[in-house]
């Protein structure tokens, strides 16, 4: 029972399984292409980071972007290899975890057979991500947290 002056807290659980994932390709790389959906941002159950579930279909790839925040990603599902701008690369499957520190350009390939699942946390409520292509939509070089524009 909640004393008068309180108020009942706002179910923090999402079930990523029901967001509607949004589209996203490389206007001029036809690799380029995942799906993805920010589970929570600020003013939308958090107040200082972010969080999307993201999908890439086999022989697809994120694109060459560089985060305004720091990254912190974990695998569910699928194969994959990390580039990095300093021309490093990582295989990466379930259970793997890496941080991409601001701002380090790169890019993540799914290479295996499996749709690549994944959950990038950002340490940030509001952020940009800056790709090397014009990525559609919405026809720009800029995606980022719904809230990115105020």
């Amino acid at each position: 029972m909640l004393a008068a002056n309180q108020t009942k807290t706002e179910n923090p659980v999402v079930d990523s399984n029901k967001l509607a994932r949004a589209k996203v390709w490389g206007e001029s790389d036809p690799t380029v292409r995942w799906e993805g959906a920010f589970a929570v941002y600020g003013g939308h159950g958090a107040t200082a980071s972010s969080t999307i579930v993201y999908e890439i279909e086999p022989g697809k790839r994120l694109g060459w972007h560089t985060d305004a925040t720091e990254e912190t990603q974990y695998v569910i599902a699928g194969t994959g290899k990390l580039y990095l701008e300093d021309g490093s690369t990582y295989a990466v499957g379930p259970g793997s975890i890496f941080v991409l520190p601001t701002p380090m350009r790169h890019d993540l390939e799914n290479t295996g057979k499996e749709t690549f699942r994944a959950v990038a946390f950002f340490a940030a409520a509001m952020f940009t991500q800056n790709f090397d292509q014009v990525m559609m939509p919405p026809k720009s070089h800029i995606l980022g947290t719904p809230n990115r524009e105020g």
